[in-house]
């Protein structure tokens, strides 16, 4: 099969694509970081994924068999807003109708909703209109906080764990979230392109805590517990806001802060995924939160070349 991957480079991309090459599949990806290092190491070929040029998104993907698509953005910056990634994702969409494709695995959110007043929340429900109404056979993913080598949320509460003698919770931290491993994920997405049949499937991990309880378990497993503070919701993405211009990067946004104490990362449906955070984090101790991992920078800045 000839499969497309948009973010191979990236982050659950990669781990799908490095799943696809091990089964043999000749994998593509549409990237808009063509400068950031190859990890197949040539193995897979790289296109533009330029939106605005869908005539030449659907001649890349002419011979492909599946799409995986994996695009979306975390916040708004500058041009790239998530209305707009709404209109570039149909654009993609349309494209891939054009060239023929027969499937699309689609990577979506747990709990989006046309109705919610979160952007990030009923953008993921426009995509997923988009995807079911496009034509194509689909299979549409519902992860939640993805956790792994190079994650956002878990690594970077254990540097700021590591960093800082307190740590500020949001409001009372009671309110729940299932942290799904990115690898499993990535099986379920690379099992889902060898079906034929319409799903939409939560993709959740085994265990639900309280952020605050999250927050302890990460705490003791890389040695940093410290006392939590419990904060007002606006005192806190303050503290945040604060925080980022030290970093350089978006640490946390209202809408984040919003979903999270709505519960929406947590899942009614069974979980599908076995990897435990609890587990993971016993394996990796010395590795999470050791750097803060940059959203801007992964996304938004360009890569530095290597200086003899």
């Amino acid at each position: 099969m000839r499969i497309a991957v948009t973010g191979a480079f990236s982050y659950s991309g990669k781990y799908i694509t490095r799943r696809l090459l091990a089964r043999g599949e000749q994998v593509i990806t549409l990237t808009g970081h063509p400068d950031r290092p190859d990890p197949f190491d040539g193995a897979v070929e790289a296109f533009p994924l330029d939106f605005d040029r869908p005539d030449q998104l659907a001649a890349t993907l002419r011979g492909v068999n599946t799409l995986v698509n994996t695009y979306w953005i975390r916040f708004d910056q500058g041009a790239n807003t998530q209305p707009k990634a709404v209109e570039n994702t149909g654009t993609l969409v349309q494209a891939a109708v054009r060239a023929g494709v027969k499937r699309i695995v689609h990577v979506s959110i747990t709990n989006p909703s046309a109705e919610s007043p979160l952007p990030y929340f009923w953008g993921k429900a426009a995509n997923e209109q988009a995807v079911r109404e496009s034509g194509m056979s689909y299979a549409i993913l519902r992860p939640t906080v993805l956790f792994g080598a190079e994650d956002i949320l878990i690594n970077n509460i254990a540097w700021l764990l590591r960093q800082f003698p307190i740590f500020g919770i949001p409001g009372s931290g009671q309110y729940r979230l299932q942290p799904v491993y990115v690898d499993d994920l990535a099986a379920l997405a690379v099992d889902s392109i060898y079906r034929e049949d319409n799903s939409t499937t939560d993709a959740v991990g085994p265990e639900i805590y309280t952020f605050e309880e999250m927050v302890q378990i990460i705490g003791r497993a890389v040695g940093r517990s410290r006392p939590l503070i419990h904060m007002h919701p606006r005192l806190a993405l303050t503290a945040a806001q604060f925080l980022s211009l030290f970093v350089g990067d978006v640490m946390l946004t209202p809408e984040e802060v919003d979903g999270l104490m709505a519960g929406l990362l947590v899942s009614s449906e069974p979980p599908r995924c076995p990897t435990r955070l609890t587990d993971w984090l016993a394996s990796n101790p010395g590795t999470v939160g050791i750097r803060y991992a940059s959203e801007l920078k992964r996304h938004y800045q360009p890569p530095q070349k290597n200086r003899a």
